[in-house]
């Protein structure tokens, strides 16, 4: 007998609410920035927010395997498995621009299953569950007709220490934005791929993404 998808889908939900929650408790407010890397930040909200989404899924899910950005593996069943991102778009959330995701996905068998994004600051949450339609706070959605890059409007991020690859990256984004009617960078790979989903976006490109910031935005977006 295989897991109830939709169970998982609304357990997911929950414990987007908790981080979502966790995080509109700090946003724009004094809290702590360290550096993973160059350009790469995490902050006490970041923990924060996984902590109380950890704790939701292992109430109801405590044999689940998770991974998730900051704390990494936990042990459990390698065959359900959760892929959380805390806080997707940290840098915007470090600077007070609320431009910034929770994504939490479910795999079964190592096939996403389920994917859950939340943005706090809009209360805008999109799911799916695999093999039926994807939602925008209960309504389908719908990815755009747009049949031309010339009438495209697409989006893209850049990834973190690529100063060593920046004239080839540059160069690629050159290219589309001549050939598209425009590309725009928001910040969160989640929400990008969310908004592919509903049309806002016609395409989206970003190179050396991780799991956690794409497992649930690409369920969606297909």
């Amino acid at each position: 007998m295989g897991i109830d998808l939709e169970y998982v889908k609304r357990v997911g939900i929950g414990a987007a609410c908790q981080g979502a929650a966790v995080l509109r408790s700090y946003f724009g407010k004094a809290f702590e920035i360290n550096r993973k890397g160059e350009k790469d930040l995490v902050t006490t909200a970041d923990t924060a927010s996984e902590k109380a989404i950890i704790q939701a899924i292992r109430y109801r899910f405590p044999e689940h395997a998770i991974m998730a950005e900051e704390s990494g593996r936990t042990d459990g069943s390698v065959a359900m498995q959760w892929i959380i991102d805390p806080l997707d778009g940290t840098t915007n959330f470090a600077h007070g621009l609320g431009v910034y995701a929770v994504s939490i996905a479910f795999a079964s068998d190592n096939e996403v299953a389920v994917g859950v994004v939340l943005n706090p600051e809009t209360g805008e949450l999109f799911t799916a569950v695999r093999g039926k339609t994807a939602e925008l706070n209960g309504q389908i959605i719908h990815v755009s007709e747009t049949a031309t890059i010339s009438d495209a409007l697409l989006v893209t991020g850049f990834p973190y220490g690529c100063r060593h690859r920046l004239p080839s990256l540059m160069n690629r984004f050159g290219k589309c934005v001549e050939a598209a009617q425009a590309v725009r960078r928001l910040g969160s790979a989640a929400l990008d791929l969310c908004y592919v989903a509903c049309g806002r976006f016609d395409g989206f490109w970003e190179e050396q993404l991780k799991p956690w910031d794409t497992a649930a935005g690409m369920l969606i977006a297909r």
